[in-house]
């Protein structure tokens, strides 16, 4: 059994991250590529949604794990975002128990990643920790593409309830940094979809004299 993980929305400062995992009998491998299966970032977003329901049925498995701003404020407190990365890819494989992984390595050394993720699995896995895995391996790339689909729905449900635009939430987007800006000048704090302990959001609050017990109770 082969298991591929990806994840969406590590760097922004709104919305959650979701990190993906499909797994996959061997046999089926090929399946990705016929059914159109790639990098997500070279699909429109329609495609991804026709292709995520596609890869969700010929999935033996698979487990979307995602995790709030608050979680990631907080465990920024006690780890590095790296580390972060390689608690939640050890939770997802905990999740789907395959015989050999293949990952979209989140660190600037791949085989570190690996290796760190091997320490955190408890039972014996092989992994293959490459960057851009999600353009080289059709596995990484089904779990890239319900990573992003499950992040951009969830994305919409908040610019729903905040009742503007929010952009992609990334803080190189100006529509998101207009967003922050305008919403703690008008409410005196963050959402509670933003991300604290980003500089993109310190920032803002630095620039509209935001106390810090005013961040603390939303």
């Amino acid at each position: 059994m082969i298991a591929g993980i990806d994840e969406a929305g590590k760097g922004p400062v709104l919305g959650p991250m979701c990190v993906a995992g499909v797994l996959l009998d061997e046999k089926k491998l090929d399946a990705l590529s016929r059914i159109g299966v790639k990098d997500s970032k070279q699909l429109s977003a329609k495609k991804r949604e026709v292709l995520a329901v596609e890869i969700k049925k010929l999935a033996d498995k698979y487990f979307i794990l995602e995790v709030s701003p608050i979680q990631i404020d907080e465990l920024r407190k006690i780890m590095t975002l790296n580390e972060i990365m390689v608690v939640c890819y050890a939770k997802v494989l905990e999740e789907l128990k395959p015989d050999r992984a293949f990952v979209d390595a989140a660190d600037v050394i791949a085989e570190r990643f690996g290796e760190n993720i091997k320490k955190k699995y408890a039972g014996e896995i092989e992994i293959t920790s490459e960057h851009e895995a999600d353009k080289k391996y059709p596995i990484v790339s089904a779990a890239s593409i319900l990573a992003k689909v499950q992040r951009d729905a969830l994305v919409k449900k908040l610019e729903k309830k905040a009742g503007v635009e929010i952009g992609s939430g990334y803080p190189a987007d100006p529509k998101t940094v207009r967003f922050l800006e305008d919403w703690v000048k008008k409410q005196g704090k963050l959402p509670e979809f933003a991300r604290s302990s980003w500089e993109t959001s310190k920032r803002i609050v630095e620039k509209f004299n935001i106390s810090q017990k005013k961040i603390s109770e939303y």
